[in-house]
């Protein structure tokens, strides 16, 4: 039984005292994240406080998508916003998850997802309940304690540290702002890795172009670097004044993140432009205060699973739990390994055909 009345959206001072009473709290658990994913989204706020009946209280971020009208979606959060999950007063427990997952199941709501955070995951394996379907997502973490010379010589592989080093020697001029200046060249790396890919699988450009920009719209990283505002670092290495690298950091409280990154391989990869990158991210997170990088999900990737290794971080566990009273997470993933299918079948036709001219005539 449900004790403790439920009040959402949560109200906003409730909301910062606990995230500050909070030692675990990342930036994804904050209000600004949350407006920045509502104005990415054009979803609504549905975040939900919690007032325990022992006076402790709870903080679910949540966003509130209506594909249909009279239907919707709660997310903490959508795909690719990261973890918003469940904030405590003085920390998370078990109990804390299962109360409320157990309201949870209550909701009217098509389907619900909750994703714990990677320092969390034990808390939710311990408050999981009947009736929520969880999964385990792998993130590579880099712990910071012992400070910068510690991490370079103990936790860096000796690889690690010699690319560094050749990138250092390489002429990289390395610039970082909080203002949102460099969305712009930010982006057009994401395109351009876009436009690389289509190339390497037969997939016409102008369809690539469009699927990046519904996947990644600028508008997201627009919203994000506008709302987050200091606590959201991009990061761009240009070689020769041309940008060749881009990642984009995320710092709060004892967290820092690795959010995005992109690059011109062909010259970034040479030059070892992502290792410097992470290098100064690094030192910027020590800076801050913070006792953890993460660097996120690598989808199973080996190599750039071996990369994060190499600079010192080590697997962890995130659980991502979803109530649905339709099966929309399984219809979800049929409609993606069709899309995938039918990608793969255009990019084969592609190549059959020979290539294919672009607007202004050319090839």
């Amino acid at each position: 039984m449900i004790r403790g009345e439920v009040i959402s959206p949560a109200p906003r001072e409730a909301w910062s005292e606990v995230l500050a009473a909070d030692p675990d709290a990342t930036v994804y658990q904050t209000p600004t994240w949350l407006d920045a994913v509502r104005q990415a989204t054009g979803g609504s706020d549905a975040s939900r406080l919690y007032l325990l009946d022992d006076g402790r209280r709870l903080v679910v971020p949540m966003v509130r998508r209506t594909p249909i009208p009279g239907l919707h979606l709660d997310d903490s959060y959508p795909a690719n916003y990261g973890y918003g999950g469940l904030l405590a007063a003085g920390g998370l427990r078990p109990s804390d998850v299962r109360h409320t997952l157990t309201d949870l199941l209550t909701s009217r709501a098509l389907s619900t997802r909750l994703k714990s955070t990677p320092n969390t995951a034990h808390h939710w394996d311990g408050g999981l309940v009947p009736g929520v379907v969880s999964a385990s997502r792998r993130v590579e973490v880099l712990d910071l304690d012992g400070g910068f010379d510690h991490i370079w010589t103990r936790r860096f592989e000796s690889s690690a540290r010699r690319a560094v080093r050749k990138a250092e020697r390489s002429g990289l001029d390395v610039e970082s702002d909080t203002s949102g200046r460099l969305v712009p060249a930010f982006y057009q790396l994401y395109l351009d890795w876009t436009e690389r890919r289509a190339r390497e699988t037969g997939m016409p450009r102008a369809v690539a172009a469009v699927a990046a920009r519904r996947r990644e719209p600028l508008k997201k990283f627009l919203a994000v670097a506008a709302t987050v505002g200091e606590n959201c670092r991009i990061w761009v290495a240009r070689h020769e004044g041309v940008p060749i690298a881009s990642i984009i950091t995320l710092v709060h409280g004892a967290h820092a993140s690795y959010w995005r990154g992109y690059s011109d391989k062909a010259v970034a990869g040479p030059l070892r432009a992502n290792n410097l990158l992470h290098r100064l991210a690094i030192e910027d997170a020590l800076a801050a205060g913070c006792r953890f990088y993460s660097m996120g999900e690598s989808g199973g990737v080996g190599a750039l699973e071996k990369f994060k290794q190499t600079l010192g971080a080590t697997p962890r566990r995130a659980v991502d739990c979803r109530i649905e009273r339709l099966p929309i997470s399984r219809a979800a993933a049929v409609k993606g390994r069709v899309e995938a299918a039918a990608t793969r079948l255009l990019s084969a036709r592609c190549r059959h055909a020979g290539p294919i001219p672009d607007r202004d005539g050319g090839t």
